[in-house]
């Protein structure tokens, strides 16, 4: 599932993350590239090191903790420390890869498995050309360029790629989830499902249907996560 959420930080957010970045040092994206993506990687990266980066991660991370649309795509049970990336100048793409399905946490070495891939857009989209995020799924090719402050999730499993920066420079926060619920059919269900179940809420009310519509969801979500 390929979903678009607005807005997941406010304005001031947005400026505190953007000045954050502007004193940041960045090296090169290859610090966490796989063997593949290795291949086709030509960005920059902000360094596990960078005085910046711990503020930064508690900034998205509050910020998607308040977010319902985010949980309710997601079901979120471990999300990976944000990672934050530049394109510009002579690194500029990311070409067509498929994230590694195991990803190691940089705090303690143990490892998370990507169910969920997240980018997080921090550059007005009318500062640079170039730079769309092109994922393939069941449904064809998909662009995605957003405004500075929402974000896109898509499955890791899906080859995307990040099309050349010609003109500015583009500046992400991307991420890794892994869900509650593993199989990403039955996540899609459990998102329909629930957003149905808030259209009904706000329509007709708590009915008996909306109810027990309720509790059918909740039995499947206990049927199917794990924690």
């Amino acid at each position: 599932m390929l979903l678009t959420i607005d807005s997941v930080l406010t304005a001031e957010e947005l400026a505190t993350a953007q000045k954050l970045l502007t004193e940041s040092a960045w090296v090169s994206g290859l610090i966490t590239a796989g063997t593949q993506a290795a291949q086709v990687k030509n960005n920059q990266q902000l360094p596990e090191d960078a005085p910046q980066i711990a503020a930064l991660r508690r900034l998205v991370l509050g910020a998607l903790n308040r977010n319902a649309l985010f949980f309710t795509a997601t079901l979120p049970n471990k999300i990976m420390p944000p990672f934050f990336n530049r394109y510009s100048g002579a690194t500029n793409h990311y070409g067509f890869h498929v994230d590694n399905a195991m990803r190691i946490l940089p705090e303690d070495g143990g490892y998370i498995r990507s169910d969920i891939s997240a980018t997080l857009f921090l550059s007005d989209p009318d500062t640079y050309e170039g730079g769309e995020l092109v994922v393939n799924d069941t449904f064809g090719q998909h662009g995605v360029k957003l405004q500075a402050g929402s974000m896109v999730i898509y499955p890791s499993s899906s080859v995307h790629q990040v099309t050349p920066v010609t003109r500015g420079e583009r500046i992400a926060c991307f991420m890794f989830i892994q869900s509650m619920v593993r199989d990403p059919n039955q996540r899609r269900l459990l998102y329909e499902m629930d957003i149905a179940l808030l259209q009904l809420r706000q329509n007709i009310g708590e009915t008996e249907a909306v109810v027990s519509l309720t509790g059918t969801y909740h039995n499947l979500l206990r049927q199917w996560a794990e924690s």
